[in-house]
This record gives structure tokens, C-alpha cells and sequence, in this order.
């Protein structure tokens, strides 16, 4: 199992922190959207306090690392990855947590190309420790705004894990779907589970949407963030989201797998 020294080492061998690959422009870009209250940027947070850019990007480099120079408009964008390990050990306990109490969970990806992995082997080890994997709303469909006009998406679960599919998909299972930062797929699926009469997850689990929409819903929420992605870190400011961490969110899926093993590690998840 990695040591916090060795994840740290990864992290930045692999580029996950360090020197990323998202650039300079595209975060800040979403900082100028967020402060605007553009609703790509907010992924389903109502913020309570105004965060103008300069806020913003002061909050990013305390939680991210980023610079926090507004001169330093180009180039590639900096995670602090000694961030990156205490949000994971907080990620890790958060999980302990939840297989103790044997909490339904459910997760959720709008990274599904690169994260289904992780969140994958984080519900087969919560359902092994009797925890509930919650899928409602399987099937469901759900209209989301996309850059090409509004699309029909479908909810589909692949290995426990939540995702939408593009129109013209209809394989269910299989592992592909559709990048969103939408929190309508939140919304839905949560809204199944209560009109089911439950359970209701106690612990939500995911990126984009999926975490800011559930915990602006009030449920506690846990995930991972890119430089570019500013809300899940606003959420955790504002106590709305438990734990963001700070990552790449767009590497090679095997990357992710050292922090996989460490997190369940950590959480004596490990199977």
C-alpha cells in the first residue's frame, strides 16, 4: 500500500498535482463564469457569499494551490499535492465513517471515461463492509444543456456508479458516458429514491454536479476537483460540500489507482 510520502511522489509523476494539464485561461475562465453566477460553473451551488473573481481565486490557491497572482493569465495551472494528500486522508476517514455506521451511499461520475475506476472499486468496498450502494432511477431521462443545444441524456449505472448516457447509447452496463457538470442527474436520482419511500443516501460520493447538487440538497457530500472547478471548493468554504479534493480530474485512468489502494487503506477498506 502507498505511504502518503510515495502517493505524494505519484501524484506528481503522473502529473494528478504538481504542474497540470489544465491550463491557466480555462480556470480562470471558470472563475470569471462562477463569479457571474453562470450556471456551468455553480454545477447546482446557490453560493451564499458573492465571490468575485479576486475572492475566488484566493480561495483556489488556499484549497488547490494555484497562484495567486490575477497577472498570471497563461501557462499551465499548479496543484499543491501535500493538499491533495490531507484532502484524501479526510476523503479516507469520511469513508471510514460511512462503512461503520453502514450508511447507504450512492456515487456518481460526470467523469466516467476517467473516474468510473475509482468510484467503482469505492462501492465494491462499501457494499463488502454493508454498506447500501444505492441505483435509483435507473433508465430515467434527463434533458441537459450542452454546447450543442439541449440533449436527452439516459441514467444508467455501470459498477455502482451513476452516469448518464449520450442519446444513441442504449447499452446499459457498459462502461462509457457522457462528461456533465450538470446537477439535474443528482436531482433525479434523489428525487426517485424519495418518492420510493428510500432509503436516502448518507453519504454522496462523485465530482461536478453530482457533489454540488446533492449537497446543496442538503446531503452530505464527498469528491474530486480540477483547478478549473471552483464550486465543489466554494461548497466546502461554505460547509455545503464535506470534502473536495484537489486533482487532475481528466489524466489516464490508471492513474487514479494508487490513490484508489491508498484511500481504501486508510479507510481499512482494503479487500
Amino acid at each position: 500500500m502507498p505511504t502518503s510520502a510515495a502517493l505524494r511522489a505519484h501524484l506528481l509523476a503522473t502529473g494528478l498535482a504538481g504542474v497540470v494539464a489544465t491550463s491557466r485561461e480555462r480556470s480562470l475562465r471558470s472563475y470569471r463564469l462562477f463569479a457571474a453566477r453562470d450556471p456551468r460553473a455553480l454545477m447546482g451551488l446557490d453560493p451564499e457569499g458573492a465571490w468575485p473573481q479576486p475572492e475566488l481565486l484566493a480561495l483556489m490557491a488556499r484549497k488547490c494551490g494555484v497562484l495567486d497572482d490575477p497577472r498570471r493569465t497563461s501557462g499551465q495551472d499548479v496543484i499543491d499535492p501535500d493538499l491533495t494528500v490531507a484532502a484524501l486522508d479526510a476523503f479516507a476517514d469520511r469513508l471510514a465513517e460511512a462503512a461503520q455506521r453502514g450508511e447507504p451511499v450512492l456515487l456518481g461520475t460526470g467523469h466516467p471515461h476517467r473516474l468510473l475506476g475509482f468510484y467503482a472499486a469505492l462501492a465494491d468496498a462499501l457494499s463488502a463492509a454493508g454498506c447500501t450502494v444505492l441505483t435509483p432511477a435507473q433508465g430515467r431521462c434527463v434533458d441537459i444543456t450542452t454546447r450543442f443545444g439541449l440533449r436527452t441524456h439516459t441514467l444508467d449505472y455501470a459498477r455502482g456508479v451513476a452516469l448518464v448516457r449520450e442519446p444513441g447509447v442504449s447499452r446499459p452496463g457498459c462502461e462509457t458516458g457522457a462528461h456533465t457538470h450538470s446537477p439535474l442527474p443528482v436531482r433525479t436520482v434523489l428525487a426517485a429514491a424519495a418518492e420510493a419511500g428510500g432509503p436516502l443516501p448518507g453519504l454522496v460520493i462523485g465530482d461536478h454536479g453530482w457533489v454540488c447538487g446533492a449537497g446543496q440538497l442538503g446531503f452530505e457530500a464527498i469528491g474530486l476537483a480540477d483547478t478549473d472547478d471552483p464550486a465543489p471548493f466554494v461548497g466546502e468554504a461554505e460547509g455545503t460540500v464535506s470534502v473536495a479534493v484537489p486533482l487532475d480530474d481528466a489524466v489516464r485512468s490508471d492513474y487514479y489507482r494508487p490513490l484508489t489502494r491508498y484511500v481504501l487503506n486508510r479507510a481499512c477498506l482494503s479487500q
